[in-house]
């Protein structure tokens, strides 16, 4: 019992895990990702869907982006949500759009870090609420030692203690591409 209780907290944690990267992956450095293309939501045929299912997304060089459009149609919708949420201009050439990002500025890179330290902070937050639920659980079994508590407490600090430290190391590493200066 004890074991499934920590066997669902660590895999909560390692959800937790992958979201967190899901979002630095969109933290804007100086270098193009698709990332930050890919899932922005665009008007198309009446629904809204992420312009990675209307075109090929990809990063020719390391400071630009470029998409594939497959639908003329889709174009313009492109163009109008990259202006709206990047406050980026794509060229148009065809079928293909290009962004090319311009370098970013300190007062940026300071935002982003900003940024960045919140959002890491949630992540310890979710993964704190997930042991805290956990212990809470443990502590609520019946018929179980405070011995056998105990160790199980502290293999779940073990387990919490590992997911904050990865946290951790994902944002430093991110934070120094942000401030890093090219």
């Amino acid at each position: 019992m004890i074991e499934d209780i920590l066997e669902e907290a660590e895999e909560s944690m390692k959800k937790s895990i992958n979201h967190f990267k899901s979002e630095l992956a969109g933290f804007r450095t100086g270098r193009a990702s698709t990332s930050l293309v890919e899932d922005i939501k665009i008007e198309y045929y009446g629904s809204r869907v992420p312009i990675k299912q209307v075109g090929n997304v990809s990063v020719p060089e390391p400071n630009q982006i470029l998409i594939q459009v497959w639908d003329q149609n889709a174009i313009s919708p492109i163009e109008k949500a990259i202006m709206e949420q990047l406050s980026l201009n794509p060229a148009r050439q065809g079928n293909t759009l290009r962004i090319t990002l311009p370098p970013l500025t300190q007062e940026r890179r300071k935002e982003l870090v900003k940024l960045l330290h919140k959002t890491t902070e949630e992540a310890k937050v979710a993964i704190r609420n997930i042991r805290r639920d956990a212990k809470e659980m443990i502590e609520s079994l019946e018929g179980i030692s405070e011995d056998e508590i105990k160790r199980a407490l502290d293999k779940l600090q073990k387990i919490t203690d590992h997911y904050i430290d990865e946290i951790s190391n994902l944002s430093s590493s991110k934070e120094k591409e942000i401030t890093e200066l090219k």
